[in-house]
């Protein structure tokens, strides 16, 4: 299925990143930085994986869903329901030389200016722009990356057709945006109808390619994907404009289920996304089948891509369990207990775990703990546990490998 980096080639590739991440130099440094929105809290926690009693916190205005951008440099907290987004200094600076990178590591600091709107939700980073979609407010603004590292927020509006629950990307001289429909029930936000690109302000500039549902979206080389009622629909940029097709799915697929949640890999090209509450789906857009149902045992709570051993994934489930799946194969190949069960049913947003990477550890809330879990993601073992004030929910790392002159 996935035949753009063979096996052989992609765990080359896996052990050549492990190994050039490992050289040894007296000046290299390899740090992470975790950031906690709390669930309950209106604040955000910093720590030091090598030093966790050393903390910064910064407050927000309500519960926020964090983000780690412009190359780690910088933390988006969107806090959708109290109509905010702070923006912190992840502390962390790299500088490519080319043979080598170097690392600056600072303290963690918040940006004065935030950005307030209608129902602030899904966040897109491509080509270095960071895009927000205001949910009822009909728009998306857009960001630069390199100018946030630096402090400066300036602001690009793209406008929507309607307001809805959606979002924008850029897409050449022109953005791409989610479409909504002309009609909609009374108290409720018009339905996603497709995917177009558009002008700044909102004047169509290609065709409407029809995914009815569209929710999700992530980049992996050259395509965009984005779930849909229909399959998974792929965009690629071409000589004359945009490519689209639409990936169905499979007949033997379980009916009346959709990918609403999509995760594109930075190293080679392939997606994973949900596929309904208990599957996940393995995606390629350039190889027939395109794409690929891993069953779980239980409904899944949360998923990550690992971008050091690029052929696996991780997903915890219900029961407490993380699991490791090659994405070449769609086995499960690793399962191990982590956390006590953490029930799907129940509303949408209750704590429940959620899922990061840094280096070889998974790093993982445990809500109900007051946790932060560190596993191995070579054996599973548990290497640390570090205590959180709160209810320890959304999640992002910062940080990486570099050297320090």
């Amino acid at each position: 299925m996935i035949k753009r980096l063979s096996s052989v080639s992609l765990l080359a590739l896996s052990i050549s990143t492990i190994a050039i991440a490992s050289e040894k130099h007296d000046d290299s440094m390899t740090r992470y930085r975790v950031f906690i929105g709390d669930h309950a809290t209106p604040q955000v926690t910093a720590f030091d994986l090598d030093n966790p009693d050393k903390r910064w916190t910064f407050n927000t205005a309500g519960q926020s869903k964090l983000y780690s951008v412009s190359n780690n440099g910088l933390i988006v907290a969107v806090q959708s329901d109290n109509d905010q987004v702070n923006f912190i200094q992840s502390g962390f600076h790299f500088h490519d030389h080319g043979a080598h990178t170097d690392i600056e590591i600072n303290d963690p600091v918040a940006l004065k200016k935030v950005l307030q709107g209608p129902r602030p939700f899904h966040l897109v980073e491509h080509d270095d722009l960071v895009s927000i979609n205001f949910d009822k407010g009909g728009y998306a603004d857009v960001l630069d990356g390199h100018e946030l590292t630096e402090g400066h927020i300036e602001v690009t509006r793209v406008q929507q057709n309607h307001a809805h629950h959606g979002f924008v990307t850029p897409w050449g001289d022109n953005w791409l945006s989610s479409i909504a429909s002309n009609e909609a029930e009374e108290g409720h936000a018009p339905p996603r109808i497709g995917l177009q690109a558009i002008k700044t302000d909102g004047t169509p500039a290609g065709d409407l390619q029809t995914c009815t549902g569209l929710h999700g979206e992530a980049f992996s080389g050259a395509y965009l994907t984005v779930g849909c009622k229909e399959g998974v629909l792929a965009a690629k940029a071409g000589k004359n404009g945009t490519e689209y097709k639409m990936l169905p799915y499979p007949a033997d697929f379980p009916k009346g289920e959709t990918t609403g949640t999509l995760l594109g890999s930075k190293s080679f090209q392939i997606f994973l996304g949900n596929y309904g509450k208990k599957s996940l789906a393995i995606i390629d857009p350039t190889e027939t089948p395109y794409i690929q149902l891993v069953e779980l045992p239980f409904r899944r709570v949360d998923f990550i891509l690992d971008p050091v051993r690029l052929q696996n994934a991780y997903v915890l489930t219900e029961n407490g369990q993380i699991h490791r799946i090659n994405l070449l194969s769609g086995e499960i190949e690793k399962s191990t207990r982590v956390t006590a069960p953490y029930s799907m049913d129940g509303h949408w947003n209750d704590p429940r775990p959620r899922l990061a990477m840094a280096g070889d550890n998974i790093v993982i809330t445990d809500p109900n703990a007051g946790l932060i879990r560190l596993i191995n993601a070579k054996d599973f073992s548990e290497s640390k546990t570090i205590n959180i004030e709160g209810i320890p929910y959304n999640i992002a790392v910062a940080g990486g490998s570099g050297i320090s002159h």
